[in-house]
């Protein structure tokens, strides 16, 4: 039995599904055996919030449209929740409970069996509070289930034709403020137009760290010496973006850092204890 076999046959007695769906490669991976398994009794839901990068939904759309799952979006209001605003290392709790009451409440409404996310295995190593969410909303996170990690999701992606195959991780525009700065709509959006004009510069993987007034530039490896090298455009694009002060970080962007120190902290934490 091929993985994709197996994964398929992990899914099929869900009889239908939503799929929770930002169009990334792990949950188009989701939606492309959720697809195989169930057929048309599948439906591929994106949440649309003020922490959406530009960009993601057009993604997203191309992708459901290639794997041939039927898509819809919501309006999520995350920002009205004092708690996520507040921006402490259980944002992402916050944030994924507004997602899931969601898309709970869909699949209740019409009679859809469960709600999958693109939760994989290696997410287990990481400070992940999204996944508290998801449990107390009864989720399914196939790829997790079966122990797929992010480079067999790849492969796996790959295999079947999917066309986010190779995209970069893209989390919400959230994941750019450290904790305890506060998540505000206007932060976001500034985060998101320096991004946007990073990218136009040519670059592709990056971040833009949002520290108040200033926006620090995390890049790839294989783009932070061109950055270095000629950094007056870079800097000139994030203070156009609404930043009174910018700067490059010389350490190469590494996907997932904040969290991972808040995981590291609390694993000491818990061993010490």
């Amino acid at each position: 039995m091929t993985r994709v076999e197996e994964l398929v046959r992990l899914i099929r007695p869900l009889r239908s599904a939503v799929v929770a769906f930002s169009g990334g490669v792990d949950s188009s991976l989701v939606a492309a055996l959720a697809t195989r398994a169930l057929g048309k009794r599948t439906l591929a839901v994106t949440a649309v919030s003020p922490a959406l990068a530009t960009g993601e939904l057009d993604g997203a759309r191309a992708v459901a449209k290639a794997v041939g799952i039927a898509h819809e979006t919501i309006s999520t209001d995350e920002l009205a929740r004092e708690d996520y605003r507040r921006n402490d290392e259980n944002r992402c709790y916050h944030c994924k409970t507004e997602l899931y009451d969601r898309l709970l409440a869909i699949a209740e409404d019409r009679g859809y069996d469960a709600v999958l996310s693109g939760a994989n295995s290696d997410d287990l190593g990481d400070w992940r509070p999204g996944l508290r969410a998801a449990a107390e909303h009864s989720v399914r996170h196939p790829l997790l289930e079966a122990g797929v990690g992010k480079n067999e999701v790849r492969a796996l992606a790959r295999e079947l034709g999917i066309p986010s195959a190779e995209k970069p991780a893209s989390p919400c525009l959230a994941s750019r403020l450290p904790y305890g700065i506060p998540v505000t709509a206007e932060a976001l959006a500034r985060v998101d137009r320096a991004e946007q004009a990073l990218k136009r510069l040519g670059y592709r993987v990056l971040r833009v760290r949002h520290y108040g007034d200033l926006g620090r530039v995390e890049l790839a490896a294989d783009e932070l010496e061109r950055a270095l090298d000629d950094a007056e455009p870079v800097i000139a694009a994030v203070l156009a973006s609404g930043y009174s002060r910018a700067e490059i970080d010389i350490k190469p962007f590494r996907s997932g850092s904040l969290s991972r120190m808040v995981f590291a902290r609390r694993l000491t934490a818990d061993r010490s204890g």
